[in-house]
């Protein structure tokens, strides 16, 4: 099935159901990467993606592990929609007669994707990682040192709460993705839910030019002929090695927008003026390696999301769907 034959209806529902259907599946790995991110250096709670999975487990039970969950399923869909149909649009507009498209001509579409993108991300992102981060907050503070009150930064009244009450805190108290977002916007304007917006860029941005063209040549290596799809556990292969390569490669951007969207900190954690800062005090206070923290977690999570994402877009859910179910508006 060639891409100019997919509505746009069809791409937005193959990739809103790939979407929930992948972030349902990895959502814990992604809370332990943000939680391994967040971590400085002699503070360390979590020694491994298993150990704070159960951690978290122990001390938050199952349903822990999917703080902030809600917000994904809620935006993933556009997100997802917005960066496979978006990638089709640019490749479809860059393809000169229907011809093939050169390296730089798919690495720009890409680009192009990866900047669409970010009007979902950066506020899905920022509300995500207030949830996920909250327990490693709560256990650092149950550690048995001094915490200083006056070195947290506070930046939102509803998180703020939960965690500058005393030196030591038991369990935060619950709050949603809505309230946070009615703090951020009260205190700042729609702007407060774009924090670290220029970091997101620069992590969505080369992700999807090496993501988009990687996968589609080792997608077009699974083809029987020029004419034919690929089998689609080949467009699943291709998928997650494409993916969980792109998001190796952009983890240091990954790292830098987790600090910088991180509105809480805990006991002499430091906080950071854009993205320059927050690079250069990592290097000298944490060296390169902090760059990579939570890499393997990041390839665990992408990895199967995006697998997922086009066996979906290139099996035609959405096509099954709209040809089946939908009323006749939809067939745009």
């Amino acid at each position: 099935m060639s891409q100019q034959q997919i509505s746009l209806p069809a791409k937005l529902i193959n990739g809103g159901i790939a979407g929930i259907v992948g972030v349902t599946c990895v959502f814990p790995i992604d809370l332990a990467k943000t939680r391994l991110q967040n971590q400085r250096s002699g503070q360390q709670i979590y020694k491994s993606m298993m150990d704070c999975l159960v951690k978290t487990i122990r001390s938050e039970g199952y349903l822990g592990m999917y703080r902030g969950a809600a917000v994904n399923l809620t935006l993933v869909t556009p997100e997802k929609a917005i960066k496979l149909a978006a990638n089709d649009f640019f490749r479809h507009h860059l393809s000169k007669d229907g011809k093939g498209l050169t390296l730089f001509r798919e690495m720009l579409a890409g680009c192009g994707a990866g900047m669409c993108q970010v009007i979902v991300t950066t506020p899905m992102e920022m509300l995500k990682i207030q949830l996920q981060d909250a327990g490693r907050l709560a256990a650092q503070q149950q550690k048995p040192v001094i915490i200083a009150p006056t070195k947290l930064v506070v930046t939102n009244a509803v998180l703020s709460r939960s965690y500058n009450s005393g030196p030591v805190v038991s369990v935060p108290r619950a709050t949603s993705a809505t309230q946070i977002a009615k703090e951020l916007v009260r205190a700042q304007g729609i702007r407060g839910l774009y924090r670290g917006l220029g970091a997101t860029l620069i992590r969505d941005v080369p992700f999807s030019i090496v993501y988009f063209p990687l996968f589609a040549n080792l997608n077009r290596l699974g083809k029987p002929s020029p004419q034919e799809s690929s089998p689609f556990y080949w467009a699943f292969l291709s998928g997650c090695v494409a993916g969980s390569t792109a998001a190796v490669a952009v983890n240091p951007c990954d790292v830098v927008k987790t600090r910088l969207q991180s509105l809480n900190k805990g006991a002499s954690e430091e906080s950071y003026n854009g993205v320059m800062d927050c690079v250069s005090k990592i290097m000298r206070k944490e060296g390169p390696a902090a760059f990579l923290k939570g890499a393997g977690c990041r390839a665990l999570v992408i990895a199967p999301l995006f697998g997922i994402a086009q066996v979906m877009y290139f099996v035609g859910v959405g096509e099954y769907i709209l040809d089946n179910f939908s009323p006749s508006f939809l067939s745009i």
